[in-house]
């Protein structure tokens, strides 16, 4: 009786205890979207939920209709933004990470590969399972890096919190909700009308 041949079973390229840069995440040949955060590796727990696509596809709407023909430019997720500390070498930059939108005003910092540098804005929509790590990590590297905006939504709660980089930290607004519309600091004249990106939710 011949042997049945078994699959190999696929050793995946790194570890949830190692430390890596973007010179070793160019090499994984994955299908899951991953990010590095100081050189540590963090997966996405799972597909983003309806209400997740339909706010972060509102902002990006709003963001693209206004910055139309103008500097800035407005990207959606998957798109990679490196945030180098020591130089801009693929083998020294340990945080890679896709924000849920960004808005870069600076095309010197954009490439085949996507952003290097801070953008100017970031948008993070919250997802069960995410939290620690956008409400944590994530702002921890904005921070530093020097990412002028960063807005944190709830979804589920209808909520916008935005983090403005002072003096090389971010201070916190009050918390926005439906009624409300969100003036950026780092898009020069760009308003968010909370009732449009909260509108027919699917809760």
């Amino acid at each position: 009786m011949e042997e049945q041949d078994t699959p190999n079973k696929v050793e995946e390229p790194f570890s949830e205890y190692g430390t890596y840069t973007y010179a070793d995440y160019l090499t994984w040949q994955i299908d899951e979207m991953v990010e590095l955060i100081r050189g540590k590796v963090f997966r996405q727990a799972a597909a983003p939920r309806v209400i997740h696509q339909q706010v972060a596809g509102n902002v990006f709407v709003a963001l693209s209709i206004y910055l139309k023909r103008k500097k800035c430019s407005v990207f959606i997720a998957p798109f990679d933004v490196r945030l180098p500390v020591k130089s801009k070498r693929n083998e020294d930059i340990d945080t890679v990470v896709q924000p849920d939108i960004c808005v870069i005003c600076d095309p010197d910092k954009l490439d085949e590969a996507g952003c290097i540098g801070a953008p100017d804005l970031v948008v993070e929509v919250l997802s069960p399972g995410n939290n620690k790590k956008e409400l944590q990590n994530k702002y921890e590297v904005y921070e530093e890096s020097g990412v002028r905006e960063y807005w944190v939504i709830h979804p589920n709660e209808c909520t916008l919190l935005v983090y403005t980089l002072i003096d090389g930290r971010y201070e916190a607004s009050k918390i926005f909700t439906y009624g409300d519309r969100v003036v950026s600091q780092a898009v020069e004249g760009f308003v968010l009308d909370l009732d449009e990106v909260f509108e027919d939710m699917i809760l």
